[in-house]
């Protein structure tokens, strides 16, 4: 049974956004790479142009949008981490053999705690995920 989002906290939907300057590499990273699906685009849109990402349930996505005129993109800490829990190994080393393929190898985690099980990756703007070999936790369900 799915379970509903808090009555303190009624969403529909929940989308992470950031800005780039390489629109098209974020998006072959992504999409290509990791194996999201474009879930949303658009072209245009007061001098945006964006790309929504997820999974096959629209609920939760990555948004990245690009300025006509360019979006500067602070850089991140080397601690900032999207995620990503894949139980199957097998899977999880086609992620990471596919990016590597594009140029994208593992780094060293800041926290040692992702070499445990996980491989971390660069995007093209720095970003960093980790391709978890594990199920999500339980935090008390």
């Amino acid at each position: 049974m799915k379970k509903t989002w808090s009555q303190k906290l009624p969403v529909a939907q929940f989308r992470i956004a950031r800005p780039t300057n390489q629109l098209q590499k974020v998006i072959e990273f992504y999409r290509d790479g990791v194996g999201l699906e474009v879930v949303g685009s658009f072209e245009g849109h007061d001098g945006y142009d964006g790309v929504m990402l997820g999974l096959p349930d629209t609920s939760y996505h990555l948004e990245f949008t690009q300025h006509e005129h360019g979006s500067p993109c602070p850089p991140p800490t080397a601690d900032n981490l999207l995620v990503f829990y894949i139980p199957d190994l097998d899977a999880r080393n086609g992620i990471v053999n596919r990016l590597k393929e594009m140029g994208y190898g593992a780094v060293s985690p800041e926290n040692p705690y992702w070499n445990n099980s996980g491989v971390t990756i660069e995007d093209p703007d720095g970003w960093r995920i980790v391709l978890q070999n594990s199920y999500t936790l339980n935090f008390g369900e």
